[in-house]
């Protein structure tokens, strides 16, 4: 079971930050966001990758982030500085590498090998954008490839898949459903994280709370966010809420009492429990305690 279901390390909000704007980054070390991804790819324009690839590593060397997990969005292995980019960062204090435009599991394949090959400290893990139509339809054996690879993750990037595909980002999001939830069956299959997409609409604070509920009710564990501004929103629809977390202290009371020992399923609040939601009631306190602990 991935961390962020069980609490240990919340991934509610995952905040992309230019690595070329210094101002920015550094502003992201006191935001209340639970993971900053400095971005080298779609930020970052052709002619300033070198210098914000040179600015990335002066940053995280520099530390200062606190709690927040520490991600890089590297360029394409297959592009002119995607290899540039995993050399630079092999020794950075790093949660994770994010590779854009990944198509099917040999890709997954060759980004591990490569952060092998540079020197990573096999804590930091590989995180990929599921991005494209051969990536969608690759799901399951990408996931999969998390046995024999440094990958722990998934992060929807709907925007490309939108222009890919032609399916248009409407309220509601209903063409991208099937995807999320291709998406989040390959995950959980294969113990990896899944976090949404971005939402574009940084001033509709309403799309974004739906957009929120809507990947939560979806099993997702975050967001990732384009604006500082969001980063409330994310952490409050993807933590449990007062009545869930009294919910589940109620159904994990019962089970521990003694006059319940040996029974499998239990009468809690009106509602049938099984071992099963004794289960899940413990995740939603590991995550509630995670969360307070911040």
């Amino acid at each position: 079971m991935p961390e962020a279901l069980i609490g240990a390390q919340p991934l509610r909000s995952l905040l992309y930050m230019p690595a070329s704007n210094r101002r920015a980054v550094d502003k992201a070390r006191a935001l209340p966001c639970d993971a900053v991804a400095l971005d080298l790819e779609d930020a970052v324009a052709p002619e300033m990758k070198d210098e914000a690839r040179a600015a990335l590593v002066e940053e995280l060397t520099a530390g200062g982030f606190g709690h927040r997990q520490m991600i890089a969005r590297i360029n394409p292995l297959g592009s002119p500085w995607g290899k540039a980019d995993i050399a630079a960062l092999a020794h950075c204090p790093l949660d994770a590498l994010l590779a854009p435009k990944v198509d099917d599991a040999s890709d997954v394949v060759a980004l591990s090998v490569a952060m092998d090959g540079a020197g990573y400290d096999p804590a930091v893990r590989l995180w990929v954008m599921i991005e494209t139509p051969q990536a969608v339809l690759a799901l399951e054996r990408i996931a999969q490839s998390a046995r024999i690879s440094r990958l722990a993750g998934f992060v929807l990037g709907l925007n490309d898949l939108a222009k890919e595909t032609g399916m248009a980002q409407v309220t509601g999001r209903a063409g991208f459903v099937p995807v999320m939830v291709g998406a989040l069956m390959a995950a959980r299959a294969y113990g990896l994280v899944l976090l949404d997409g971005v939402c574009n609409a940084i001033d509709d604070t309403a799309r974004l709370d739906a957009e929120c509920l809507q990947a939560r009710e979806l099993g997702l564990d975050g967001k990732t966010l384009i604006h500082p501004s969001q980063i409330e929103t994310a952490n409050r629809v993807f933590a449990p809420g007062e009545a869930e977390v009294a919910e589940a202290e109620a159904i994990v009371a019962a089970f521990a009492d003694p006059a319940n020992a040996g029974k499998g399923a239990l009468k809690v609040g009106g509602k049938m429990a099984e071992l099963l939601h004794r289960d899940m009631a413990v995740r939603v306190l590991a995550k509630s305690a995670a969360i307070a602990a911040r």
